[in-house]
């Protein structure tokens, strides 16, 4: 199992801006070093014959194709708003100029 130590939970903790109490740092201590354990033992393994990859599974897209379809009729779209003048959406103002 690889060796971290208190000191080394403090200076992380310091990193990230944490105040860590003691019973922490000792269960981070603890924790750590077995996830750095378990890494070491995974460096132990030979990759040489596993072509390097961003994902273990396979990705792909899985989007339709944008293709143009019949629209939502106005009255419809209008019907679930919660403010509208019978042509548009209205929403609030959101924006403090005179520019539009």
């Amino acid at each position: 199992m690889s060796q971290i130590t208190v000191e080394d939970v403090e200076y992380i903790a310091g990193l990230a801006q944490l105040e860590v109490d003691a019973a922490t740092k000792a269960r981070l201590t603890e924790e750590l070093g077995k996830i750095l354990g378990y890494v070491a033992k995974l460096n132990e393994l030979d990759t040489r014959d596993v072509p390097p990859m961003m994902h273990a599974l396979e990705m792909r897209n899985v989007f339709r194709e944008d293709e143009a379809g019949p629209s939502l009729p106005r009255d419809l779209a209008l019907r679930a708003a919660p403010s509208h003048d019978g042509q548009y959406f209205i929403v609030p103002r959101i924006l403090d100029t005179d520019e539009v």
